[in-house]
């Protein structure tokens, strides 16, 4: 195990709080649009259902999910909906650490207990300032290179599933999260949350 390895795990036991950009981490960062209705546009968004479960395994593991990011989209506020996420912010990029670290105090939460993934510049300063700094495989290189972990996957296919697995692991806590998941699913969704 390298020491990088080592760091990981330290700093994911604190983790509870996982900050998520949307347009190149819970999607592929391309925006379709399209002719709608009257002539007017309308962009479409693609999000991986793995992410999904992933949220879900998060929360029932005590690190909630929010949502930063800089573009404005109803897509992102529907599907932060359908997963349970109740922070969902679109702001301006140099809003974003003032935004998060407002989240934090409202949780009384340190930076060192605030999670990033993250793919692009304007997330640089909040990367910076978090305790765990993530990038997607294809983020830039100056994002890749604050980053603490990186994943292989490339942004919007199923990321944050692997970045909550990595968490999890980390936490000794994947496999008894699987467990209770599965068995949810197995009892039609009575007993324990996923």
């Amino acid at each position: 195990m390298s020491d990088r390895d080592d760091v990981f795990r330290r700093i994911a036991r604190r983790i509870r709080l996982l900050v998520l950009d949307a347009d190149g981490v819970l999607t592929d960062g391309g925006i379709y649009v399209a002719d709608g209705v009257g002539g007017e546009p309308f962009q479409l968004r693609r999000f991986h259902v793995r992410d999904g479960v992933a949220v879900h395994l998060l929360r029932a593991a005590g690190v909630e999910s929010a949502v930063v990011s800089g573009r404005s989209s109803a897509a992102v506020r529907e599907r932060a909906r359908e997963l349970g996420i109740e922070e969902v912010h679109q702001v301006r990029p140099w809003d974003k650490v003032s935004v998060v670290r407002g989240m934090a105090e409202k949780r009384d939460l340190r930076w060192n207990e605030v999670a990033c993934l993250a793919d692009d510049l304007p997330d640089l300063a909040l990367l910076e300032h978090v305790g765990l700094p993530a990038a997607v495989a294809d983020a830039a290189l100056e994002v890749r290179e604050v980053a603490l972990w990186c994943s292989e996957r490339r942004g919007g296919d199923g990321v944050v599933r692997e970045f909550a697995e990595a968490l999890l692991r980390a936490r000794g806590q994947w496999e008894e999260r699987v467990a209770a998941y599965v068995a949810r699913t197995r009892a039609g969704g009575e007993g324990e949350g996923p």
